[in-house]
């Protein structure tokens, strides 16, 4: 691509395309990618050919890079025989496949699947089952989310509601939004047994204050992510699932960000059930939007004894051939690899070369878990400089609010891996 090419694509750009979380009229910059491939991105414009490192899997969603062969024939050969077909009244062998798999690979309740566009997406449609399932049940006060501080859903309005009121994105939609129940955040990975407990009781009380109006409780399992890449411990899952039972309510793990391998855990939903599991973001591999809400049968049967009867909600593009298509080659190309070494490798090699940064100034704390690494600041980051730094040290990342993180690809080679590692250190110090 020449340079006057690329310099008008980004002129344009800057001038008519609107970039997520940011000015319209004063925008930052964007860098122009040309090429892409394994775990590397090739960039144009005043990089022209530069390769980096993407420490961001496009938004944690290229598990298995970019161009992978078995990606790229699934997609061609389905686009071969048809690319799309509305899914109403009409199925397709790519959707039941994708469905036949999921049910296959998530916990044995899980049964029923609800083939949505995005993560955010899901969200509303898994809220709107624990509503519909509550007024099946006779239950039609029940009609508010249960979920915790420091939490992310998406940037739908529901989605927006259950996601961090004080903290978040969207605190500026506050007295638009429906009013939610919050917790306090459960207690930092490797929190004492006391910490845990005093949370624990905590979240009970705010249920029992709620119950009569609470439908189901909504949390990211084991790790927050755009709330603060915040991973917690495991025994906080079963007081979610034991205070759910309890009370009548249904249980949702939003795992968009989680599912696929990316905590250590093929799902963390394997470690306690939910009754509603929502993914998304790695379920195509990144190659098309994609997501999943998968439910129990008790779940799909209140949602039946509801008055209309049936979920309300029907995207145009829900099972698109394309996406279902690829998603399937997308799970089986994780479970024929050993992703469980994969992302071990990933995490102790973040982990080992991320924990020297602890002793910078400005530092707060550097945590790991999977494969994902995180450096917290005690200020907000400098995007602009921290992401021009990184650039220069050979790698992609994306850093927000006080935290320089990365989730790579799990085709990431070691070698890579230092080099991100340099990258994220370079980032945090111009940042």
């Amino acid at each position: 691509m020449s340079a006057t090419t690329a310099g008008e694509l980004l002129s344009f750009d800057r001038e008519h395309l609107w970039h997520p979380y940011t000015s319209m009229t004063e925008p930052t910059p964007v860098r122009l990618v040309t090429g892409a491939t394994g775990a590397r991105l090739t960039l144009g414009g005043e990089h022209d050919g530069r390769e980096v490192v993407d420490g961001m899997s496009s938004w944690w969603s290229a598990i298995h890079g970019y161009a992978h062969p078995a990606l790229d024939a699934a997609l061609v050969a389905q686009a071969g025989r048809f690319s799309h077909v509305m899914f109403g009244g009409l199925t397709h062998e790519p959707a039941v496949e994708l469905g036949r798999r999921l049910v296959d690979i998530t916990p044995e309740p899980l049964e029923r699947v609800f083939l949505a566009d995005s993560g955010s997406v899901s969200v509303e449609v898994a809220m709107k089952m624990v509503l519909q399932y509550q007024r099946g049940r006779g239950r039609p006060d029940r009609t508010r989310m249960l979920t915790v501080l420091g939490g992310y859903h998406g940037d739908t309005f529901d989605a927006m509601s259950v996601t961090d009121p004080v903290g978040g994105m969207h605190s500026m939609w506050q007295g638009l939004l429906p009013p939610q129940v919050f917790a306090p955040r459960p207690p930092g990975a490797g929190a004492a047994a006391d910490e845990i407990a005093a949370w624990a009781t905590t979240l009970r009380h705010v249920a029992d204050q709620h119950h009569h109006e609470l439908a189901g409780i909504i949390v990211e399992p084991l790790l927050q992510g755009a709330g603060g890449m915040w991973p917690y411990p495991e025994s906080c899952l079963q007081v979610f699932r034991e205070i759910a039972d309890e009370h009548g309510l249904v249980l949702v793990f939003d795992e968009i960000a989680t599912g696929f391998g990316r905590t250590g855990h093929l799902f963390v939903s394997d470690l306690v059930t939910p009754d509603i599991l929502c993914v998304g973001k790695a379920l195509t591999g990144g190659y098309l939007t994609l997501a999943a809400v998968i439910t129990t049968d008790a779940v799909a049967r209140g949602i039946s004894a509801s008055e209309s009867g049936v979920v309300m909600h029907g995207p145009t593009f829900m099972g698109n051939p394309l996406a279902c298509a690829v998603a399937s080659a997308s799970i089986d190309l994780l479970l024929a690899e050993d992703w469980t070494s994969t992302v071990h490798r990933i995490g102790d090699r973040l982990s080992a070369g991320l924990e020297p940064l602890r002793i910078l100034p400005g530092v707060r704390d550097v945590r790991t878990i999977g494969a994902v690494g995180v450096v917290q600041l005690d200020h907000e980051v400098d995007v602009v400089a921290a992401t021009g730094a990184a650039i220069e040290a050979g790698v992609w990342l994306r850093p927000f609010r006080d935290l320089v993180y990365a989730m790579p690809p799990y085709v990431i080679s070691d070698d890579e891996l230092d080099v991100l590692v340099t990258g994220i250190g370079a980032a945090v110090q111009a940042g």
